[in-house]
C-alpha cells in the first residue's frame, strides 16, 4: 500500500498497462488495485491512465503482430500449411471484434489479442476503439467498485474477477444482440 502511494506508482501502472498489451505477462490489476485502494478519489485518474497505456501498448502488439505476418506466414508455409494463415485471417474478418472486445475484459493475457490482430491485418481502428471499450471497461470496473466498496470488495475482485468480466462480457453481449434485434 505504501508503494502504491508513492509518485512513481502512477508511472509504473503506466508502464505495466502498457507492456501487458504488447509482451510482458503480468496485467496492471495487481497494481490498480491497491493503488485504488490508497487514493479512492484518483480512482478514475488511475482507470484512465491503466486505459490509455493500454490501448497504446495494444497498439504496439498490433504492429509487432503485423509485422510477423510474413514470418508466420513463413512458418507455416514450411510446415506445410500455408493456407492456415488465409483461414486464420478470415476468421478474424469475420469475427475479430467479438475476439478483441471479450478477451480485452478477461483476465486473459491481451498481448494475444494485440498481436493476433495485427498479424490478422484487422482493421487498426477497429481495434482501436474496441481496445479503449473493452479495456476502459475492465479498468473503470475495477476502480468503480474499489471506489464505492473498497477493502471488501478487494478478495471479492482477486477471487472471482474472472466472473466479474464473464458477467460484464455476457451483458456487453446481450446488449449488443438485443439491439441488433430491436434495430
Amino acid at each position: 500500500m505504501r508503494l502504491a502511494e508513492s509518485p512513481r506508482a502512477l508511472w509504473a501502472l503506466a508502464a505495466v498497462s502498457f507492456a501487458e498489451s504488447s509482451f510482458f505477462p503480468i496485467p496492471p490489476d495487481p497494481m490498480l488495485i491497491p493503488m485504488v485502494l490508497a487514493n479512492r478519489k484518483k480512482a478514475w485518474v488511475f482507470a484512465a491512465v491503466a486505459t490509455v497505456a493500454s490501448v497504446l501498448g495494444g497498439i504496439a502488439g498490433y504492429f509487432i503482430g503485423y509485422s510477423l505476418e510474413s514470418l508466420g506466414a513463413s512458418i507455416l508455409t514450411f510446415y506445410g500449411h500455408a493456407d492456415a494463415m488465409g483461414e486464420f485471417q478470415a476468421m478474424f474478418a469475420q469475427w475479430g471484434l467479438w475476439i478483441i472486445l471479450i478477451k480485452g475484459l478477461t483476465p486473459i493475457p491481451y498481448k494475444f489479442v494485440t498481436i493476433a490482430s495485427g498479424m490478422a491485418g484487422f482493421d487498426l481502428k477497429i481495434f482501436i476503439m474496441a481496445s479503449i471499450a473493452t479495456r476502459g471497461g475492465r479498468f473503470f470496473i475495477i476502480a468503480t467498485l474499489l471506489y464505492f466498496f473498497g477493502e471488501p470488495v478487494r478478495a471479492f475482485i482477486e477471487k472471482r474477477l474472472t466472473l466479474v468480466t464473464t458477467l460484464f462480457v455476457v451483458l456487453l453481449v446481450g446488449g449488443f444482440i438485443a439491439l441488433k434485434y430491436i434495430f
